[in-house]
C-alpha cells in the first residue's frame, strides 16, 4: 500500500528508505504534486532529502516510533550532559518564540531584538533602524531578514548599500546568519548573469543578494532592479538616498518606486537619521507611508499620526542601551571610550621644511594675486591645502605630493566643472564620499610655475632626504605612544590620511617593535586584500602585540572589534564624522575589551592642526557628548576652504610651542555663519530625537523572550563547556595557545575527520592543529554542528556510550533516588499571516526530573535541568546501573499519559510565547496561531541520581 504526502504533518517521525526521519514539511512542486521534505533523525539540515512518497514502492514511507534507552549501554553522568548539549546545540527549528534563533551564529543582546519584536507586529514591515553608530543595526536587519525566511513569509531579500560596504554585508550574511549572498556590482553582474541556467531570474537562483547603489545608478540597471526586485529590502546608509543632489535624488527615486508596493517590505538603515537635514529626514519616513511626511508641519506630540510612526522607527544611542545591560544584566555592554592626546612639535629639519613649504606657497599666492587671476588664485587655494597637508602627513606624503603635477584647472575656471571642483575639494576635506579607498591618494601639489621651478625642486630633494629618517618629530611620538600601547596589552589600528603615510609608517614601525606583527591595509589593495591582511592579523602573538596601520579606506566595511582595542588619529581628519567613523570600527557590537582607547596626534605649532582641531573637531566633540551622537558638519567647501587657506598660511611661533600662540581670529570668522548652521542643525536633531524618540518596548517587554531563548537553544556558555568536554571525550582535548586553543584533529575518530575535511576545516590527510578562539564560536559553527551531529548519530545507533543515553550516578545533589529524564517534544506550529497560511516544525529538548519512586515528585524547567549538571561523587558497576536503568524505564512506561500532559502543556506555552511576540490583531493583518504536540513524545536519555550515603 503507497502512501502520499499529505497523510503526514511537520514533526512526524517516519521510517523511509531503510531509516527515521523527521518531517520537516510538505511541498508543492511545480506540477501540482505534493513531496515530502525528510531530515534524518539524528542528523542536519544539509541531509535533509525530498522525496515523492507515491514512488516509494519498495521501502513505502510509514510511520516510526523512537526506540527507549538501552539500559545496557549506560555511560557515565559526563556523557549523559554531553548528549544533553548536544541536543539542545543541533536544534535548528527551536520552539522559542523566535524561529530563526538556531540557524544563526551570533549572540543578540536583548535590546537588538526590539527591531524584531516591532516588525513582527507589522503586516509588512516597513522600519526605519537610526540606532547608533556600533550599536548593531546590521545584526538587528538580518535578524528580521533571517525570521521572515525561516517562518516562510519571504523567500528573496535584496540589500542595498554604499559600494565599500557590499563585502560586509556579503560576509555578515553568510558568517552570523548563514544566508549565502552573492554580491551584485558593476563587476559582477554580467558573470552572474552567464551563469543563471536557461529561464531561470536572478533571485530564484540567488535569493539573498548585496546589490551595490553604484551599480543601480543607471536608468538601464535600475529599471531592470525594479522588474526583478524581491519582496524583501534593505537599504543601508538610507540618508546617502534621501537628501538632494542629482546623485542621491536618483536613489530616492528609486526607493520610493520600491516602497509603492504596499506588500514589499522595506528596512531602512542609518546612523543619521535626522542630523539637522529635515528634507532628508521626512524624505525617509514618507517611505515608510507617504502621509508620514505630514508630521514636518504637526507639533503636537499626541498626535495619532506620531503614534503610529512609533510603530516603524526605532533609534537608540549608547546611554540608551544602559538600561538595557542593567535590566538584562548583560555583562558584553559597550566598553568605556578613553580619549587622549598626544602632541609633537615641528623641530629640527622638518620643522624648517615646513616653514620653506609655507613660503613656497606663500609665494605663488602673491604672485597669482598680482596677475589678477580669479581661477588662479582658487587653483592656489587647493595646492596649498593639498601640500600643506601632505607635509604634515609624512616626509612620504609629501614628495609625493610634491612629485605629482596639478594639471588642468580642476574646474576652477570659468568654463570649468563645478561638480569636478566640488569633487576635489570633497576629497581634500574628508567629505562624505562614498568610494572611500580613492580618498587616501596623495593629491597633486605641484604647480606650473616657471618661476618656482627651482624652490621646487629643492624642497622635492629635502623631502625625499627626511622620507624615513629617523628625525620625524611626528613618528618619534607615535614610537613612544604605541611601546605605551603595546606594553599596556592594546592592540592599535594607527589610520593616516594618505598611502605613502601609511606604508611609512609601517616600515618604520616594524623596524621600532621587530617582535609585533605590524602590517598597513590601504586603498592600494582590492577589498578582498584587505580583508584578508586584517584576518591575518589574527595570527598574532598575544604577547607581542599587533599594530594596524591603514587609510580611510578600512574607516568602514571592516569591523575590526574583534582583534584590536585602541585606535589612533595619525593624521586628523577635517571632517569629525570619519573621526567617529575610524573610531567606530573598534568600539561596537562585538567589542570584548572593557576599556578602547583613542588618541589624537597633532602638531602643537602646526596651524592647520591647531584650526581643525579647534573650530571643527572640538566642536563636533561637544555636540557629541551633549546629544549623545555626532551631528554632521554643514557642507559648505569653499567657506571651510579659504578658512582653512588662511589658517594654513599662518606663521608658527618658534618661541610659544602651545596652539594658544596663533590667533584664528580671521579664519573663525570666515565659519561663523556654517558654526551658526552646525548650532542649528544640533537644536534640530535635538528636537527631533525628543518627539521622535521610540519608548514603545521596553526591557521588561524583551527579557521574557530573550531567556527563552537563551534556555531553549543554549548559551555561548554552554557552547564552550560543550567544545571542552566533546574534544575530550573524543581523545583530542583543546590545548591552550596564546590565548586560544588548539584542536589536534589526527586524535579524531577518522569519520569524523573526514566530516571536518567536508567542512573545510581540516584539509584531508593534514595534521595541523587547528586554532580555535573559544569565546567566538557559536552554536552553528561548523565544528560545533559536526561534533554534536557526530554524538547524536553514534549514541542513538548505538554505536558508542561517548554521549550517553542512560547512567547511574551517585551524587551529593539529591537526598533520595531521582530520575532525570531527557525528552525531545516535537510540534506542529501553524498560522496565517495577511491571508496566508503557513505550517512550521518546532523542536525543543526538555529535562524532567522525577524524585522518589513511592509517591514520585515531578519536576521540570530550570531546577530538573540543573540535575543534569550534578556533580557525580562516583559511578556504579556496570551490573548495578542496568538494573537502575532498567527500574526507571519501567517506572516510565506507566507515566506515558503523564508525558502526553506535558507535551501539551509545553504546546499551550509555545503557543502563548508567539501569540505574545507577535501580538496578532485583525486590524494588524494578524491571524490565529496553532501548536499541535507530535505524540508519542521521545525519550532521549534516562539518568539514575542516588544519593551519596557517605
Amino acid at each position: 500500500m503507497t502512501t502520499t504526502a499529505t497523510e503526514f504533518m511537520p514533526g512526524n517521525l517516519v521510517r523511509a528508505r531503510g531509516r527515521e526521519w523527521v518531517v520537516q514539511s510538505d511541498t508543492r512542486l511545480a506540477d501540482g504534486a505534493s513531496a515530502l521534505r525528510l531530515r534524518p533523525l539524528g542528523g542536519s539540515d544539509d541531509d535533509v532529502i525530498t522525496l515523492l512518497p507515491e514512488l516509494e514502492e519498495f521501502s513505502p514511507v510509514e510511520p516510526a516510533t523512537f526506540e527507549k534507552p538501552n539500559p545496557a549501554q549506560a555511560g557515565n553522568h559526563t556523557a549523559a550532559l554531553l548528549l544533553r548539549d548536544a541536543l539542545r546545540l543541533k536544534l535548528r527549528a527551536g520552539a522559542g518564540p523566535f524561529r530563526s534563533f538556531g540557524n544563526i551564529a551570533v549572540e543578540p543582546r536583548a535590546y537588538q531584538l526590539v527591531p524584531l519584536l516591532m516588525a513582527l507586529r507589522l503586516p509588512t514591515v516597513r522600519l526605519l533602524i537610526g540606532d547608533d553608530v556600533g550599536i548593531g543595526k546590521t545584526i538587528e536587519a538580518s535578524l528580521i531578514v533571517r525570521e521572515l525566511m525561516d517562518r516562510g513569509e519571504i523567500q528573496r531579500v535584496a540589500v542595498l548599500c554604499p559600494p565599500h560596504l557590499v563585502e560586509q554585508w556579503q560576509g555578515e550574511l553568510q558568517q552570523r546568519f548563514n544566508l549565502p549572498a552573492v554580491a551584485l556590482t558593476a563587476a559582477s553582474a554580467s558573470r552572474l548573469e552567464r551563469q543563471l541556467p536557461h529561464g531561470v531570474g536572478l533571485f530564484d537562483h540567488h535569493p539573498v543578494i548585496v546589490v551595490s547603489l553604484d551599480y543601480i545608478k543607471s536608468e538601464r540597471h535600475r529599471e531592470h532592479f525594479l522588474s526583478i526586485a524581491p519582496e524583501c529590502i534593505v537599504v543601508d546608509e538610507a540618508h546617502t538616498c534621501s537628501a538632494s543632489g542629482a546623485g542621491k535624488q536618483l536613489r530616492f527615486e528609486l526607493l520610493q518606486r520600491l516602497a509603492a508596493n504596499a506588500d514589499r517590505h522595506l528596512l531602512l538603515l542609518t546612523a543619521t537619521p535626522h542630523s539637522g537635514d529635515e528634507v532628508a529626514f521626512f524624505n525617509l519616513l514618507s517611505l515608510l507611508n507617504p502621509t508620514f511626511a505630514e508630521l514636518q508641519h504637526r507639533t503636537s506630540t499626541a498626535d495619532p499620526l506620531r503614534e503610529q510612526l512609533a510603530l516603524h522607527f526605532v533609534q537608540r544611542r549608547r546611554k540608551d542601551i544602559v538600561e538595557w545591560q542593567t535590566a538584562t544584566q548583560d555583562g558584553h555592554g559597550f566598553p568605556r571610550r578613553m580619549k587622549a592626546e598626544v602632541t609633537y612639535r615641528l623641530s629640527g629639519a622638518w620643522g624648517s621644511f615646513f616653514d620653506d613649504v609655507q613660503a613656497y606657497c606663500r609665494e605663488l599666492a602673491e604672485n597669482v594675486e598680482r596677475s589678477g587671476d580669479a581661477g588662479g588664485a582658487r587653483l592656489i587655494w587647493y595646492a596649498t591645502l593639498a601640500l600643506l597637508r601632505c607635509v604634515a602627513s609624512s616626509p612620504a606624503a609629501a614628495a609625493k605630493a610634491l612629485n605629482t603635477r596639478l594639471e588642468g584647472h580642476l574646474g576652477l575656471g570659468e568654463d570649468g566643472d563645478d561638480a569636478e571642483e566640488d569633487a576635489a575639494l570633497a576629497d581634500l576635506q574628508d567629505g562624505t564620499a562614498e568610494d572611500l579607498s580613492s580618498l587616501d591618494l596623495e593629491p597633486a601639489a605641484q604647480l606650473q610655475a616657471e618661476t618656482g621651478a627651482q624652490r621646487l625642486q629643492a624642497l622635492i630633494a629635502t623631502a625625499e632626504r627626511l622620507s624615513g629618517a629617523a628625525g620625524d618629530p611626528k613618528l618619534a611620538a607615535l614610537v613612544a605612544h604605541i611601546a605605551d600601547l603595546l606594553k599596556e596589552g592594546y592592540a592599535p589600528v594607527v589610520f593616516c590620511r594618505y598611502v605613502a603615510t601609511a606604508n611609512y609608517v609601517a616600515a618604520e614601525l616594524r623596524k621600532h617593535f621587530p617582535k609585533a606583527m605590524v602590517d598597513a591595509v590601504t586603498g592600494e589593495l582590492v577589498p578582498e586584500e584587505r580583508r584578508e591582511r586584517v584576518d591575518r592579523m589574527g595570527e598574532a602573538d598575544k604577547e607581542t602585540g599587533r599594530v594596524l596601520v591603514a587609510t580611510d579606506c578600512l574607516s568602514e566595511g571592516i569591523n575590526l572589534q574583534h582583534l584590536f582595542t585602541a585606535v589612533v588619529h595619525y593624521d586628523l581628519a577635517w571632517n569629525p564624522t570619519r573621526h567617529e567613523q575610524r573610531e567606530g570600527r573598534v568600539d561596537r557590537y562585538g567589542q570584548r575589551a572593557t576599556e578602547v582607547r583613542c588618541t589624537m596626534l597633532y602638531g602643537q605649532d602646526n596651524p592647520v592642526d591647531g584650526f581643525v582641531l579647534k573650530v571643527i573637531l572640538r566642536k563636533g566633540d561637544a555636540i557629541q557628548k551633549e546629544l549623545g551622537v555626532l551631528v554632521p558638519m554643514p557642507e559648505d567647501r569653499p567657506r571651510i576652504n579659504q578658512a582653512l587657506v588662511k589658517a594654513a598660511l599662518m606663521r608658527r611661533s618658534t618661541t610659544n610651542s602651545s596652539q594658544q600662540a596663533f590667533d584664528f581670529g580671521e579664519p573663525e570668522q570666515l565659519l561663523a555663519p556654517l558654526q551658526t548652521r552646525w548650532q542649528d542643525a544640533l537644536d534640530k536633531a535635538r528636537s527631533n530625537r525628543t518627539v521622535f524618540a521610540q519608548r514603545a518596548i521596553r526591557p521588561a517587554e524583551v527579557l521574557p523572550e530573550w531567556q527563552k531563548q537563551q534556555e531553549a537553544l543554549g548559551s555561548q556558555a554552554d557552547v564552550q563547556r560543550f567544545l571542552v568536554s566533546a574534544c575530550a571525550r573524543l581523545n583530542a582535548p583543546l590545548e591552550a595557545h596564546r590565548g586560544q586553543h588548539r584542536l589536534h584533529p589526527q586524535h579524531l575518530p577518522e569519520p569524523l575527520r573526514l566530516r571536518l575535511a567536508d567542512e573545510g576545516l581540516v584539509p584531508e590527510g593534514s595534521n595541523k592543529p587547528l586554532l580555535l578562539d573559544t569565546a567566538e564560536l557559536h552554536r552553528s559553527h561548523p565544528l560545533v554542528s559536526v561534533l554534536a551531529e557526530y554524538l547524536i548519530e553514534t549514541s542513538l545507533q548505538g554505536e558508542s556510550t561517548l554521549a550517553a543515553r542512560s547512567a547511574a550516578t551517585v551524587t551529593a545533589s539529591v537526598d533520595r533516588v531521582t530520575t532525570v529524564v531527557l525528552l525531545r517534544l516535537r510540534h506542529q506550529l501553524a498560522y496565517q499571516r495577511k491571508q496566508l497560511s503557513f505550517q512550521m516544525l518546532a523542536e525543543e529538548c526538555v529535562a524532567l526530573a522525577i524524585r522518589g519512586r513511592q509517591n514520585p515528585e515531578w519536576l521540570t524547567g530550570p531546577e530538573a535541568a540543573r540535575l543534569l549538571e550534578s556533580t557525580p561523587a562516583g559511578n556504579l558497576p556496570r551490573e548495578a546501573a542496568e538494573r537502575e536503568v532498567t527500574k526507571a524505564l519501567e517506572a516510565l512506561q506507566a507515566e506515558t499519559p503523564r508525558l502526553n500532559e506535558l507535551a501539551n502543556q509545553r504546546a499551550a506555552e509555545l503557543l502563548q510565547d508567539h501569540e505574545r511576540v507577535r501580538k496578532a490583531t485583525e486590524r494588524r493583518g494578524g491571524g490565529q496561531h496553532h501548536v499541535q504536540p507530535c505524540l508519542p513524545v521521545d525519550v532521549v536519555g534516562v539518568y539514575v541520581l542516588l544519593p551519596d550515603s557517605v
